[in-house]
């Protein structure tokens, strides 16, 4: 990884510091947030720069807005949760044009120790095209730029890259700490390491496999995807969910993993039903042997024990992607054995966002797992060895 400046090399002294973060959290028709765990993520670096004597000016986007201004998507809610957070009022400026003159007016009395809180930065339509103009009206702002939103990082936006441009930039806390552990995993990881991957699609973690193969001792492959590997061997999976067109791939994957001497895990024993339904009837059979007019929904129990047994053994255990459909407690078991043997386990273990991360919380394993990442689709971008354009951007040491 390149060695980009942390906070800890920024000079915050009397400085207006514009903080990017991932405020893009669930709210209920009230407009109540349902989950503040991105909030929460995001403080401790508001915190660094309100005791370095700072005055910290947030931005984020929150739903789609589309780039016009939509009430439903205001960050006002998010403003009152901060307040609570920290102690202390947070200004929060209701602008359409985001940086219109009232914002700049509040942005220029701002003094050390105050935080301000601007509206949803999608209101403006040049946010996700990355346009200049933008970039400098959010930099002329503040003095410091600080990029503290993993979960965009990946996306090439004016709050997110574009500003970068225009003033000294560093990341934040949650972004060290993200790319601290998976960058490290990635590239000095203690051994074994084993790599989980679970979901419904072979071809969102293609890059991901093929990138891990260079890195692991082990892969675990469960969840929808898990079927296509399984046709690859040769097995009927029924109406299982299956690429056709990634058979192929599959198959060549499994080649590889043999050549490289990488242990590849499958199921070998599938919960299936006839119906993809909450209440359906479900039992179950080994892979090999799928009956035609049914679907595989979890994985079974021998499937679980090979698996957890696996985990045990691993000292670095990276986790994405549920193992069934985790949605219906019928088929969550298999998602809820591998999370627990995950708590269970010494292992460094990094849940890569998304739907593992949700399952990890719902279950209440959340506390005992290394590191849970708060990008979904940057945190498989970073597994695939790609370069996130929010953090490329940002200044090296």
């Amino acid at each position: 990884m390149l060695r980009k400046k942390t906070l800890k090399d920024l000079e915050m002294k009397g400085k207006k510091v514009l903080v990017r973060c991932d405020f893009n959290v669930p709210m209920d028709k009230e407009g109540k947030i349902t989950d503040d765990i991105r909030i929460r993520a995001a403080m401790p670096t508001v915190e660094y720069i309100l005791e370095n004597g700072g005055s910290v000016i947030l931005m984020s986007h929150l739903g789609r807005p589309n780039g016009e201004p939509n009430p439903k998507y205001s960050l006002e809610p998010v403003s009152k949760r901060i307040s609570e957070l920290i102690g202390r009022e947070v200004k929060f400026s209701d602008d359409d044009r985001v940086v219109g003159e009232s914002t700049q007016k509040l942005a220029s009395e701002l003094k050390e120790g105050e935080v301000l809180l601007l509206q949803n930065v999608r209101y403006r339509k040049e946010e996700e095209k990355n346009e200049d103009a933008f970039s400098k009206e959010l930099a002329s702002l503040a003095d410091l730029y600080v990029n503290d939103a993993f979960g965009t990082a990946h996306r090439a936006h004016s709050s997110t890259a574009g500003v970068a441009s225009f003033l000294p930039s560093a990341m934040g806390y949650l972004i060290e700490k993200e790319v601290g552990f998976m960058g490290k995993a990635l590239e000095s990881p203690e051994r074994p390491f084993v790599a989980i991957l679970g979901g419904a699609k072979v071809s969102d973690k293609i890059g991901v496999i093929e990138n891990l193969m260079e890195k692991v001792d082990a892969l675990i492959i469960g969840g929808g995807m898990a079927y296509t590997f399984i046709k690859a061997q040769g097995f009927e999976v029924g109406k299982s969910l299956l690429e056709e067109d990634k058979v192929s791939l599959a198959a060549d994957l499994i080649k590889k993993a043999k050549e490289k001497n990488i242990e590849l895990l499958l199921p070998v024993d599938t919960v299936v039903a006839k119906e993809f339904a909450a209440e359906a009837q479900h039992w179950t059979v080994n892979s090999s042997s799928m009956p035609a007019e049914t679907m595989g929904l979890d994985i079974g129990d021998k499937t679980i024990a090979l698996f957890s047994e696996k985990i045990k053994e691993a000292k670095t255990v990276i986790w994405n992607g549920p193992m069934g459909v985790f949605e219906m407690p019928a088929f969550a078991k298999g998602t809820k054995e591998v999370a627990k043997a995950l708590a269970n386990s010494g292992a460094i273990t990094i849940i890569g966002g998304g739907d593992s991360a949700a399952a990890v919380e719902q279950l209440g394993f959340a506390d005992r797992m290394t590191h849970i990442s708060t990008g979904g689709g940057a945190s498989l971008e970073f597994l695939e060895g790609k370069i996130l354009p929010g953090i490329n951007v940002l200044e090296n040491k």
